[in-house]
């Protein structure tokens, strides 16, 4: 008889990370401006970087604001191990959805400490996305327009832009939305590919149009000169 072949070891399936999703709190302002920043130096437009913790806690989380109805910041944040229950899991407007991805190698963040979260020692915070109401005329429906979504340089191309625009997406749906909208800047060719891998429409025959800065005031006193 032969002889009987030695149990199998179960093999680690990779690595895993956790990744959860959840609306942003005024406590998490410190890592939202450090975001932010990093976006602008990314997008080559760190010289019109002029926000300050103050100036996001005093708009993005006024007394009377209302997650969807208003500004929203939806953070992803990730962990090693599963994640704890806590108050964000009673809360009302959303309840964080969870995700386990299953790396190759793991990821090393040098920035780990920087973007330590304050709701978990083993929690740090990988990315943003900003958005809030617009409206779809032609179609008589409420949607969303997405201003920023920014996944820190480590964490890209592992599933993290995605899992963060599916949430907003989600969310737009569920309440019976009819679009979501968004920009991006004609050198991203890899978002491009991303959101067009997603089902998004790249829409080239419109022209994205600003009045910021000087010229905004100089309208302003235009007005009030014309009045």
């Amino acid at each position: 008889m032969a002889a009987a072949a030695p149990p199998l070891e179960t093999a680690p399936l990779g690595h895993p990370l956790f990744k959860r999703v959840r609306l942003a709190t005024p406590s998490d302002v410190p890592h939202i401006h450090k975001l932010i920043h990093q976006m602008a130096v990314y997008e080559g437009l760190s010289h019109l970087f002029s926000a300050t913790e103050p100036s996001l806690s005093a708009t993005l989380f006024s007394p009377t604001h209302h997650p969807f109805r208003s500004f929203t910041i939806f953070l992803i944040e990730v962990s090693p191990n599963p994640f704890a229950d806590s108050l964000f899991d009673a809360n009302p407007f959303y309840k964080p959805t969870v995700e386990v991805a299953n790396l190759d190698r793991p990821i090393h963040d040098p920035e780990r400490e920087t973007f330590k979260s304050p709701h978990g020692n083993d929690v740090c915070v990988a990315g943003f996305v900003l958005f809030f109401p617009n409206y779809a005329t032609l179609l008589g429906k409420p949607g969303f327009y997405v201003e920023s979504l920014y996944v820190r340089k480590c964490y890209r191309r592992q599933g993290f832009g995605r899992t963060l625009f599916s949430a907003v997406a989600r969310q737009a749906a569920k309440m019976g939305y009819g679009k979501v909208d968004w920009v991006v800047l004609d050198w991203n060719v890899n978002a491009l590919k991303f959101y067009e891998e997603m089902g998004a429409d790249i829409i080239a025959e419109h022209r994205f149009c600003r009045l910021t800065g000087e010229a905004l005031k100089a309208l302003e006193a235009l007005i009030k000169n014309v009045g």
